[in-house]
């Protein structure tokens, strides 16, 4: 009898679970991500094509290419763990840019 009524809270529990809203707006927005994600690696590696470049005939590394590469890589790092359910918190454009942290 015991077996009957777990399964029943678990079909319950299920439907709930598989109509909430709120689950299928985040799948909506992971996959808005998931687009941003796509050009925001473009944007990364044309940075680092350009620090390289920069370097290899300055010598010197860029600050502004930089600082550019560490915010990048940040909001990258949101996306992801926007993804996996590790932050309730949504990168830009829903949220704020990452900020320059100055520990780094």
């Amino acid at each position: 009898m015991v077996e009957k009524t777990d399964k029943k809270i678990e079909k319950k529990t299920f439907k709930q679970n598989f109509l909430a809203g709120a689950t299928w707006v985040r799948g909506l927005f992971m996959i808005l991500f998931v687009l941003i994600y796509g050009v925001a690696e473009v944007i990364l590696t044309a940075a680092v094509l350009l620090q390289f470049f920069f370097v290899l005939v300055t010598g010197e590394k860029n600050d502004r290419l930089t600082t550019f590469g560490r915010s990048l890589s940040r909001f990258i790092y949101q996306i992801i763990l926007y993804w996996t359910f590790n932050s309730e918190d949504k990168p830009f454009p829903f949220g704020s840019w990452p900020v320059e942290d100055k520990e780094a």
